[in-house]
């Protein structure tokens, strides 16, 4: 190992190809980091080979800097190479992360307001599913670490925030209908999830929450619209049927008045472990009263 300047020692090349490494190693766990978390609906399939030779590229990268600093002879200029390339790649990183971030976000808002469009057209609609996704979302900040480690958020948000979306597919006069539905009109409002689906179908990023979105109304009793075993009820689609309980009950419809926050908990204590996840309900239980309620749109709650 020979860090000479005019045959002597110079230490000062070790130190910044060290630096380097370490900045490199740097971007390499945030890249990992990044590959890791990268299986919400807009980022998850997306040339996962790619992202995995890149981190190869990363590493051996790395081993190249470590090598020619513990085994060649680096001048000034090529330790500022190696320093100032490792500052790129870090760069670039954030860059890609700003930019993914902000696509995220967008891509959310336009959801949010063709949704809010959608929900417009019927009264019995309007605001609901943002109220839905904004109740959801405060559910999973409340979840344990261990089952939150099993749902992407973002992917969560959009299937909460489309959860209604088959109701499209259900004509006017059964969703604003005041009495009860007959057997006839309560057949086409249970299709709604798999309208919801089918209308999301050709949109493959959604793939991953089509049956959080299908499952939404399922009973941990099995008496669900498609009769699925409570095991066989994926774990989001619980969550979202709490939250778009609690929506429900709180949220002013054409065929009923607002109940207070009181009612919609205690009927929720009364449909845990029939209609609803009883373990999931306990989660939800100890979530403030003041938080809840101000998940509700103001010109639709009690």
């Amino acid at each position: 190992m020979k860090f000479t300047v005019n045959g002597k020692m110079d230490y000062r090349f070790l130190i910044i190809i060290l630096v380097s490494s370490a900045i490199m190693m740097s971007n390499i766990i945030r890249y990992y980091n990044f590959i890791r978390s990268s299986n919400d609906v807009i980022t998850s399939g997306s040339g996962t080979l790619w992202k995995y030779a890149s981190l190869g590229m990363l590493i051996f990268f790395l081993f190249g800097y470590l090598f020619i600093g513990f085994f060649s002879k680096p001048d000034i200029m090529i330790a500022m190479i190696l320093f100032f390339g490792s500052i790129f790649v870090m760069l670039t990183l954030t860059l890609i992360f700003t930019l993914l971030g902000s696509i995220k976000e967008r891509g959310l808002k336009i959801v949010e307001v063709l949704i809010g469009i959608i929900d417009a057209r019927d009264p019995n609609l309007d605001g609901h599913s943002q109220s839905v996704k904004n109740v959801t979302m405060l559910f999973y900040r409340y979840l344990p670490e261990e089952i939150k480690d099993q749902i992407n958020p973002v992917s969560l948000e959009y299937a909460a925030l489309m959860h209604d979306i088959g109701k499209l597919g259900v004509p006017e006069s059964i969703l604003n209908k005041p009495g009860k539905l007959d057997e006839e009109e309560w057949k086409v409002m249970r299709s709604h999830p798999e309208m919801g689906v089918k209308i999301l179908e050709p949109l493959h990023i959604f793939d991953e929450i089509a049956d959080w979105i299908r499952y939404h109304h399922e009973r941990q009793d099995g008496k669900g619209y498609y009769s699925l075993p409570y095991e066989k009820i994926p774990l989001a689609a619980r969550i979202l049927a709490i939250a778009d309980t609690y929506s429900a009950i709180t949220m002013r419809r054409s065929y009923k008045e607002p109940r207070s926050h009181e009612d919609a908990i205690e009927i929720i204590k009364d449909v845990a472990g029939t209609q609803l996840d009883k373990d999931l309900v306990e989660i939800f239980l100890k979530i403030p009263k003041e938080e809840l309620t101000a998940c509700i749109p103001e010109n639709v709650k009690y």
